[in-house]
């Protein structure tokens, strides 16, 4: 199970290196002679470097529209401009287009010609963070692997919008508008690969439905969540690492054992109204309850086995894996109880 989860966690953080090394592949075998044609077909508006020669950089250079794209970009990076409009014309020779960095801009829905984005086959990167989007644009490329649409203003998805982005394995939503009524039970369907769904930093009162069976990530911090249904965690089996910081989850809020799930490594429950530590299962690692309402901890309460069990564990290598546990901000006084210490023989900070 470990070795899964850091093989996927590898494939989903490291991609922009394998990029990199696809590409210094291509200008490393690229011909001085060709330079010349190169900057001859790069936009006067941007920059073509001659050692990178898919890459077109149009970022910070006060463009109210985008260029004409060469058929050779792989990469284009138009962030921190004052474009509003995304139309086909520019790309009607990017075939080849990878990756595409749109941030900070102007964009709205009504800006992005129909159908513009979904022509874009072979695109994998879509970056559309802080611009002044109201709902997630459709339709997007089929083979679409991150889409990170941060910071805009997005209250609605619009239906069906993922159900054929197989691939995708990063989706970022966070700082939005999103109520509750945007996330149906059909909304994720189609997102059969997605490893990390962000959507903290909106306007939830609820847990959202029906996430992605395979989701190893999922950030919900900076809501106004307050309730933790039974079984929550079943329907999504491989969760990692889980934020739920800044909510308003109480003891009443969370089931007996809702956050006794063996997949979660990393739990994260800073900022809420906790007074108690809720139970957790022995696989956990990092354990965040930092300003809460906390006022003692009972390590013979909080030790997902019994002491004695946990005194045994330790010599054949099972005992509870906890190694990081934060307590600060609440009405906790040190010493830590010995009881914790051995339960967690493994820890290796507590910070209080």
């Amino acid at each position: 199970m470990t070795l899964k989860v850091c093989t996927s966690l590898l494939l989903l953080f490291l991609a922009n290196s394998v990029w990199t090394r696809t590409v210094r592949q291509v200008y490393d075998d690229l011909d001085p002679e060709h330079w010349s044609h190169y900057t001859s077909e790069c936009p006067r508006e941007c920059f073509c470097p001659p050692s990178f020669p898919n890459a077109l950089y149009c970022d910070n250079k006060g463009l109210k529209e985008i260029p004409a794209i060469p058929a050779r970009i792989w990469y284009l990076y138009l962030q921190n401009n004052l474009i509003e409009t995304v139309s086909e014309k520019p790309f009607v020779n990017a075939t080849h287009l990878r990756w595409i960095n749109l941030n900070k801009n102007k964009i709205t829905n009504s800006g992005i010609e129909s159908g513009v984005l979904s022509k874009l086959k072979k695109l994998l990167y879509l970056f559309l963070e802080d611009n002044e989007l109201e709902e997630v644009p459709a339709p997007l490329p089929v083979g679409l692997e991150q889409l990170r649409l941060a910071r805009n203003k997005i209250s609605r998805i619009p239906e069906g919008v993922f159900s054929n982005l197989e691939n995708l394995t990063m989706l970022d939503l966070h700082q939005n508008s999103l109520l509750d009524s945007a996330l149906q039970s059909d909304t994720f369907q189609g997102l059969n690969n997605l490893m990390q769904l962000n959507i903290a930093k909106n306007s939830l009162k609820k847990m959202p439905l029906s996430i992605p069976a395979n989701t190893l990530q999922l950030f919900l911090d900076n809501n106004s969540i307050e309730v933790i249904p039974e079984n929550y965690f079943s329907a999504i089996p491989k969760v990692t690492f889980l934020r739920l910081n800044y909510n308003k989850l109480s003891d009443d809020g969370i089931p007996p054992n809702g956050f006794n799930v063996s997949s979660i490594l990393d739990l994260q429950l800073s900022h809420n109204q906790l007074t108690k530590i809720p139970p957790i299962n022995a696989h956990l690692e990092h354990l965040h309850l930092d300003h809460n309402r906390i006022k003692s901890v009972n390590g013979t309460q909080m030790c997902p086995v019994s002491i004695a069990l946990a005194e045994d564990y330790g010599l054949y290598g099972n005992t509870p894996r906890l190694r990081y546990l934060r307590l600060d901000g609440n009405e906790i006084q040190p010493p830590i109880p010995l009881d914790v210490m051995i339960c967690f023989r493994l820890l290796q900070a507590v910070v209080i």
